[in-house]
């Protein structure tokens, strides 16, 4: 049985606050579809699936309030997310 080769680890470096800002806009936008998603479901789900949706929206909503709280303090503007969502449309 050989032994692997240690290999040193490289140093992980931080995000800009630039390129943290686009990922919170990014998650928050995400998380928005998401919620829709999981609403439109809701509106056709049957039996014990009711109970699945209702769990995923409460969940989702959970993280839309806590990313919009984070991105209030950051002091981003909502009218920039939705300008983000623009964007981020078209690219997909």
């Amino acid at each position: 049985m050989q032994e692997e080769e240690y290999k040193k680890e490289t140093k992980v470096f931080d995000k800009s606050d630039e390129e943290k800002e686009i990922e919170l806009m990014v998650s928050i936008i995400k998380t928005k579809k998401e919620l829709e998603v999981a609403n439109l479901n809701f509106e056709y789900a049957q039996e014990d699936l009711i109970d699945y949706y209702t769990y995923q929206i409460k969940a989702m909503r959970a993280k839309f309030d806590y990313l919009l709280k984070k991105a209030k303090k950051k002091g981003l503007a909502l009218d920039m997310i939705e300008q983000i969502d623009i964007n981020y449309n078209k690219v997909i």
